[in-house]
């Protein structure tokens, strides 16, 4: 903590008082210097009453064993570097030590990082992103601490909120309007967070104080993330529902990764595209008709396409992240929007050029938060003066939801909209889990998925396309080798109701839910259901009255099964196409093997016995490169001998 730090804290105690409600942003826009200044002085003094109200704490990754730890602490110190200023609160919830006088809530959580913690669960708020602001300022929320950066607009100092307008701007419009609530705004400046354009932009007077950088560290790089097989067919189905022309929202994720690596396919390989999609079960043609019922009804082609983007696409998405960059680099991320209605209405019909001057000025993105890779962040800094403006950054509250009087212009700037969501189950009537489990704990939240999913209902020419793997792999699954659908008769919690289904994507296929009576929505679903779930799903369904007693599932859907789905792409990963980091990775060559490895070993520790025979069968003198990267190469005592010849098994069982 610096002097000027701790002279920040105490002017706001002297302000305030001793209870401090403080409102921190979601993810990357959190001061961590500035936040570990106010907590440690409430650390030190019982008296302080010191609440912060967040959420996605950022963390980088801690190790659970020895082995992790063995990975993780190189990798950590390279990726995030020496000098990342950890957040002390966070440090201490995952110990669970949190004072007696200090309160954490989230609303949004890292996923699965705090499932069994009592501190956090306790104490956290279900809420659309929508509502945070107004949630905070019932909280009481005195201070907002932000992470800024600085630039000069016009020949005058100016400040961007950058990663994280989002609840910041609604926050001061509501505080605006809320007499007599003193909150003060305090930002702290970081030198490599990119100057974003758009209502992120503010002046001096938006701030009651500014700090100058902390010594100087590293932005939270996300670690980009494998994309398996099961993910890549997802994103394969998921992109042909993409109108060429049309809006797309996207979150973060490997299968937010390969449904844009599915859109760069359908751009650049155009031809071996089709050829995928040619070759995949007939059950992405979304057959629904009963046995003595209408006819297959319509599948998603009518919805999007596979052929190349002429008109490209416009992003307004609660999240920008890298998939946007991609995009915009391959030349799909080009529909302009404008904020005139009678301009964007021309530029709807094709006839932009009838106003000289227009075309190359209008934004090709707008997104409430970002975050994302390092690379991601040299390209937001890297932005010319001409692509900058066309980027931007504005409020949850305009991004997420058509309320606040620019309805009908945002309607017509988000034609086609496609708002991509990812979900945990989703149940056979088209209800979706996707932020909690049956016993009420958190894995994440709701953050704008209701929002969007809402949205598509309200929108003529709006889908909310949600995608899932149709299996997991968990201890105590239904079938012997611990496998679980994620298609579920029922389920005691949900996130989206079914009455707001629509489409749900799998790695067999599209359902389209909407408008469909239960019975047709149970039959797409066990159409695009893993084939070894779908007799007694049927069952249930018959059993309840909600299936004809004569429905049988489709022949062509008998067909979904993992290893249908690595042969078809047997062939493309051989010419380089479909590889596990296509995006690139943060991990050396041998890391990523380890990666695999560990993730085996991981799922093997459920079964003692079974962990017992790889240590029995590993042979750590094949994989020299992989125990010198783990400090295992000379074992020394029985653990480590067990650790290293475990290892190894894994190594040789993940061996691709």
């Amino acid at each position: 903590m610096s002097d000027r730090e701790a002279a920040t804290v105490e002017r706001v105690l002297g302000r305030l008082g001793r209870r401090l409600v403080v409102g921190l942003p979601l993810g990357l826009g959190k001061p961590n210097p500035l936040v570990n200044a106010f907590y440690a002085r409430a650390k030190t003094d019982p008296s302080i009453e010191l609440d912060l109200v967040t959420a996605l704490s950022l963390h980088p990754p801690t190790a659970r064993s020895d082995v992790e730890r063995r990975f993780l602490e190189p990798f950590v110190h390279r990726h995030f570097g020496a000098d990342y200023p950890r957040l002390d609160y966070v440090e201490d919830l995952h110990r669970r030590r949190l004072p007696d006088n200090i309160r954490v809530t989230e609303f949004y959580l890292r996923s699965g990082a705090f499932l069994g913690n009592p501190l956090v669960q306790r104490r956290y708020i279900s809420s659309n992103y929508t509502h945070v602001a107004r949630d905070l300022v019932d909280r009481g929320v005195n201070v907002i601490l932000q992470l800024v950066a600085e630039g000069r607009m016009g020949g005058e100092t100016r400040y961007s909120l950058s990663s994280n307008p989002d609840v910041t701007l609604d926050l001061a419009d509501r505080l605006a309007r809320t007499p007599g609530h003193e909150c003060l705004m305090i930002g702290q400046l970081h030198p490599g967070l990119p100057f974003m354009h758009g209502d992120a932009v503010v002046g001096p007077e938006f701030f009651d104080e500014i700090l100058p950088p902390a010594a100087p560290y590293r932005l939270f790089a996300v670690p980009r993330e494998p994309v398996s097989v099961q993910d890549y067919w997802v994103g394969l189905n998921a992109s042909e529902l993409v109108a060429d022309g049309g809006t797309l929202q996207l979150g973060i994720g490997a299968l937010s990764d390969a449904l844009v690596y599915a859109l760069l396919l359908r751009q650049r390989h155009n031809d071996v595209y089709r050829e995928l999609l040619s070759r995949r079960c007939a059950a992405a043609r979304v057959p629904t008709g009963t046995a003595r019922g209408p006819g297959p009804l319509p599948g998603p082609g009518p919805l999007g396409g596979r052929e190349p983007f002429d008109t490209g696409l416009y992003g307004a998405s609660e999240m920008f992240m890298d998939g946007f960059m991609h995009l915009y680099r391959a030349g799909i991320l080009r529909r302009e929007v404008f904020d005139d209605p009678e301009i964007q209405a021309r530029a709807n019909a094709g006839r932009l050029d009838e106003t000289p001057g227009l075309v190359g000025s209008g934004a090709l993105m707008d997104a409430a938060f970002f975050l994302g890779s390092g690379p991601f962040y040299e390209f937001l800094n890297g932005l010319d003066e001409d692509e900058r403006p066309r980027f931007r950054m504005t409020s949850v509250r305009r991004i997420n939801q058509l309320y606040g009087g620019s309805e009908a212009l945002e309607i017509l700037q988000r034609r086609r909209a496609r708002f991509f969501n990812t979900c945990m189950m989703v149940d056979v009537t088209g209800a979706a889990v996707s932020d909690g489990l049956a016993d009420h704990q958190v894995v994440s939240g709701v953050g704008g998925q209701y929002n969007f999913v809402a949205m598509a209902h309200a929108m003529e020419d709006g889908r909310s396309i949600l995608m899932l793997r149709s299996t997991r792999e968990s201890a105590g699954g239904v079938t012997s080798n611990g496998v679980t659908s994620n298609v579920v008769w029922e389920y005691p919690h949900t996130t989206i109701p079914r009455h707001l289904r629509d489409l749900v994507v799998t790695e067999y296929g599209v359902a389209d839910l909407r408008g469909r009576t239960d019975e047709e929505c149970i039959q797409a679903l066990l159409a695009v259901t893993d084939a070894r779930f779908q007799d007694e799903l049927a069952s249930r369904a018959r059993s309840a009255g909600k299936l004809a007693r004569d429905w049988v599932v489709p022949d062509h859907a008998r067909g979904n099964t993992p290893a249908a789905l690595a042969e078809r792409l047997v062939a493309e990963r051989g010419r380089g196409l479909f590889e596990d980091y296509p995006f690139g990775s943060d991990f050396t060559e041998v890391e990523q093997r380890l990666v695999r490895a560990l993730q085996y070993l991981k799922r093997r520790t459920r079964s003692r016995p079974a962990l017992l025979a790889d240590a029995l069968r590993g042979r750590p003198g094949d994989f020299r490169d992989e125990m010198a990267r783990m400090d295992l190469a000379r074992p020394s005592g029985l653990r480590e001998r067990v650790s290293a010849r475990a290892l190894a098994r894994a190594l040789e069982k993940t061996r691709t």
